[in-house]
C-alpha cells in the first residue's frame, strides 16, 4: 500500500486566511480534499500584530478545512510574506581539489557551503537558499560534476526574515498542535504553479498582489534570481478611495470592485457612477475620473517600486523576461491591472487564469499561493538547481520557539 499524508497549506494574509488540504499519496499523487477561507484578524501588512486574535482566526480556518475534508492534518506548509523579508545574492567559490582538475562531489559541496557561509544576527533567520547556476572557470554549467577546471562557483539567492515575526507565525500553527514542515515565500509558491518551465526559461516576473503586501519573484533562464515584498496591497487602494471620496470602507471596496480601474482614461472625465445604483435616498453620483485617478496613483506606486528594485539590481532586461508579467493574488482581480503593470514596468502582462486541474472556485488568483504550497509539499523535498528549496528553517524551528 502507498503511504499517504494530509498536508495543510496555510496562508495567513492581511485580508484573509486561506487553508487548502491535500492528500499526498506515495511520491507523486496529490488530491485536494478540502479548503476554507475567512477574513483575517490581528494581522497587518502580512505580519501578526495580535497573536491571540490571529491564532483564533487561523485555528478556526484550519478546523473548518478539516471538517470539510473529514480528516486531520498531518503537517503544515506555511506561506510567508511581509517587508521584513530580505534577499541577498551570495556567491560561493572553491578551488578544485583534485590534481587532475576533475570536479568531484566534495568540490560541489564546498562551493555550496561557501555560498551559504554568511552568518545572520540573532534577530534574523534564513527561510530560503535558492540555488542559481554553477560556473567553472567563469563558464556557466548546469552540472559541474566530472567537468574539468580550476575554480568552481555557485550562486544562491538567500532570503531571511525577522526571527520574532517568523516565530509568531510558527506559534500560531503550533497552538493547534500541528507541526510546520516548512515555510515558502508567497511569490515563490505562486510562481511554482502559475508558470510552465518554458516560461521560467524565457524569463518571467510573477507579482502576487495581496491585501496588505505585494510580493514578486523574478525568473531568468529558469532560475529564481530575485524576490521582493512591497508593503502595499489592495487594502491601501480601498483606504485611499474611502478618504478621497469621503465614503465608508465598505462603499469604497464596492466602488473598487464594481467600477474601479487600475489606470485613468480621458474618457473617464465624462462618466459618472452611482454609489449604490438604485437611486434610493443617500445614493450619490461620483465622477469616474476621481475613482480611477485615486486607484492609478496607488497601483503605479507599487509597480514603480518593483521596477526600481529590478533596475537597481540590473535585472530589468526585456529580452531576458520574454514571458512578461503574470499577476496573481486578490489584487489581480482589479480591472485593467494588466495594462497598468505594462505601462509602469514596460513588459507584457497578463492576469493568471488558474489551473484547470482544480475546482473552479480554486482557480481564482487569490488561491495561487496555497496551491503552490501543496506543490512544494509534493515536489520540494529535494534541492535542485532550478527549484527553491526551503532550507535553513528545519534546523531553527526549535530554537525560534525555545523548544528542546
Amino acid at each position: 500500500m502507498s503511504y499517504s499524508r494530509v498536508v495543510g497549506a496555510v496562508e495567513i494574509g492581511t485580508s484573509k486566511v486561506a487553508v487548502l488540504l491535500g492528500e499526498i499519496v506515495g511520491e507523486s499523487g496529490l488530491n485536494i480534499i478540502g479548503h476554507s477561507a475567512c477574513s483575517s484578524k490581528g494581522i497587518k501588512k502580512g505580519v501578526i500584530t495580535d497573536l491571540n486574535v490571529a491564532s483564533d482566526c487561523v485555528h478556526a480556518a484550519i478546523l473548518a478545512a478539516e471538517k470539510n475534508a473529514q480528516t486531520r492534518i498531518d503537517e503544515v506548509y506555511l506561506a510567508q510574506t511581509g517587508s521584513h523579508l530580505i534577499g541577498n545574492f551570495n556567491v560561493g567559490t572553491t578551488n578544485v581539489s583534485s590534481p587532475d582538475g576533475i570536479i568531484r562531489s566534495i568540490d560541489i559541496e564546498s562551493a555550496k557551503a561557501d555560498a551559504k557561509r554568511r552568518k545572520l544576527p540573532q534577530s534574523r533567520t534564513y527561510i530560503h537558499h535558492i540555488q542559481n547556476p554553477f560556473s567553472v572557470d567563469d563558464r556557466q554549467v548546469e552540472n559541474p560534476l566530472s567537468k574539468e577546471g580550476r575554480r568552481l562557483q555557485v550562486g544562491y539567492w538567500s532570503v531571511h526574515g525577522d526571527s520574532d515575526i517568523v516565530s509568531d507565525s510558527l506559534r500560531v500553527i503550533r497552538g493547534i498542535d500541528l507541526d510546520v514542515s516548512d515555510m515558502i515565500i508567497s511569490s515563490i509558491a505562486s510562481g511554482a504553479v502559475l508558470l510552465q518551465e518554458s516560461e521560467k526559461e524565457n524569463g518571467a516576473l510573477v507579482i502576487d498582489m495581496g491585501g496588505g503586501t505585494t510580493d514578486y519573484v523574478l525568473y531568468r533562464k529558469g532560475y529564481i534570481v530575485k524576490t521582493g515584498v512591497v508593503p502595499v496591497g489592495g487594502d491601501h487602494i480601498t483606504n485611499d478611495l474611502s478618504i478621497g471620496l469621503r465614503v465608508g470602507r465598505k462603499s469604497a471596496e464596492d466602488f473598487k470592485v464594481k467600477n474601479g480601474r487600475a489606470y485613468y482614461s480621458s474618457e473617464d472625465r465624462e462618466e459618472k457612477v452611482w454609489m449604490i445604483g438604485d437611486l434610493t435616498i443617500g445614493d450619490r453620483e461620483y465622477p469616474m475620473a476621481a475613482i480611477t485617478k485615486i486607484i492609478e496613483a496607488r497601483v503605479s506606486e507599487v509597480f514603480d517600486i518593483i521596477k526600481l528594485q529590478l533596475e537597481e539590481a540590473e535585472l530589468l532586461e526585456p529580452s531576458e523576461i520574454a514571458s512578461g508579467i503574470v499577476l496573481t493574488g486578490g489584487g489581480a482581480r482589479l480591472n485593467g491591472i494588466d495594462e497598468a503593470a505594462k505601462r509602469s514596468i514596460g513588459l507584457e502582462a497578463r492576469v493568471s487564469e488558474g489551473s484547470t486541474d482544480v475546482a473552479e472556485e480554486l482557480r481564482q488568483p487569490e488561491y495561487s499561493t496555497v496551491l503552490g504550497l501543496l506543490h512544494y509539499a509534493l515536489t520540494g523535498q529535494e534541492e535542485s538547481a532550478k527549484t527553491a528549496k526551503p532550507s535553513g528553517l528545519f534546523r531553527r524551528i526549535g530554537s525560534l520557539l525555545n523548544l528542546d
